[in-house]
């Protein structure tokens, strides 16, 4: 009789032994490093993609007037405060006059004494003219000498003289007063435009320099978001495009806007795009200067074509493409990107066709030889 070259204890170990090398492999290719790739996939369609711009900005005034005074000196009275409306020509404060209201009344005293100087040098004007005259016709009469005639023309001529001297004091002391009441007037803080009081930068009593702001007003027709658009997605940017507006202290209200201009300089340093967005109609209340806005701009639709969800889309190295799937697995295919929407879809211009089946997620990096097994959601995504 042949014996086998096993003794039963070998064959008892093996019987153990196999079944579990055979799970180790099930495991090992099941969920281990050999295991598939459990990926999501999305197959290829053709829509008109509506690309859009979105951009963060700050709510800010077009029209931003500071009041102050054009010379040195002390706040005596200020009328308005944060908050409230002012009208073109309205006098919100005033500047301490000091002594200008006692300078003002002796240039009106050398004025008064100017005009009593001028009535007496033209009485003396009138009766040199009249001796003048007389002497003339004395002297054609040879009743008088020609010194006493040439005596009388030098009296008038010294009265006209003095008269003219007179004429020019008195356009001195006008200009000089006419200096001081525009200084007095210049004393006066007076609303240019009709506004909003927006900052109040000093009390009465303060002490303030020539052109330091005292009072700023906006003009609240004139608010505007000043929005910054990244330039690698800031192709077709111009003005006029409709807007959608939304001031982060009013989570889910839009409001209508429009690009008013593109501003020629941009930011070399964050690489963004700046533009002025206008709001259509006036948010009730206003919001506060310095916000921050998200503004979203609608661009013209394209052509239907090829479109994948952005998140489908990879990058290896230098080339731009996407995990096809092939019979057996995945291939990582090249492909040619045009314009993008705010739903996450992008086009497709070359690489891929209608109907063509791409992985979107992958629970792991995938490789050229990756095994995949396709599920509808990626096992632990979310947590």
């Amino acid at each position: 009789m042949k014996r086998f070259p096993f003794s039963g204890r070998a064959l008892a170990l093996l019987a153990v032994i196999l079944p579990l090398l055979g799970l180790f492999i099930f495991v090992a290719l099941r969920s281990g490093p050999l295991a598939p790739v459990a990926v999501t996939v999305t197959t290829v369609e053709t829509a008109a993609v509506t690309p859009s711009l979105f951009g963060l900005g700050v709510v800010e005034s077009r029209h931003l007037v500071s009041i102050g005074p054009t010379a040195a000196g002390r706040l005596q009275r200020l009328e308005v405060d944060v908050g409230d409306s002012v009208q073109a020509g309205q006098v919100i404060g005033g500047m301490d006059p000091v002594d200008l209201e006692q300078r003002l009344l002796a240039q009106d005293a050398a004025f008064r004494r100017i005009q009593a100087q001028l009535r007496e040098a033209r009485a003396r004007q009138t009766y040199a003219q009249a001796q003048a005259k007389r002497y003339e016709q004395l002297f054609a009469a040879n009743l008088t000498s020609e010194e006493m005639l040439a005596a009388k023309r030098q009296e008038l001529q010294i009265t006209d003289a003095g008269l003219a001297a007179l004429h020019e004091d008195q356009s001195r002391i006008t200009a000089d007063r006419g200096a001081l009441a525009a200084q007095q007037r210049n004393l006066q803080l007076t609303a240019p435009v009709n506004g909003l009081v927006v900052a109040r930068h000093a009390d009465p009593g303060a002490t303030v320099v020539a052109g330091q702001a005292v009072i700023e007003v906006i003009d609240p027709a004139g608010l505007w978001v000043n929005a910054r658009f990244d330039q690698v997605t800031a192709a077709g940017l111009r003005a006029g495009l409709p807007a959608r507006i939304e001031l982060r202290s009013r989570a889910g209200q839009v409001l209508a806007g429009r690009v008013l201009r593109v501003e020629p300089m941009a930011d070399a340093v964050t690489e963004e795009t700046r533009a002025k967005v206008l709001f259509l109609t006036l948010p009730a209340p206003l919001p506060p200067l310095g916000e921050l806005a998200e503004v979203t701009l609608a661009l013209p639709s394209l052509a239907a074509t090829p479109v994948l969800p952005n998140a489908a889309v990879r990058r290896d190295g230098r080339e731009t493409g996407v995990w096809k799937v092939v019979e057996g697995g995945v291939r990582f295919t090249p492909v040619q990107l045009g314009a993008g929407d705010l739903e996450g879809r992008v086009q497709v211009l070359s690489g891929v066709a209608r109907g063509d089946r791409v992985v979107v997620y992958s629970a792991k990096a995938l490789k050229a030889d990756s095994r995949i097994t396709i599920v509808e959601r990626i096992p632990g995504a979310g947590k």
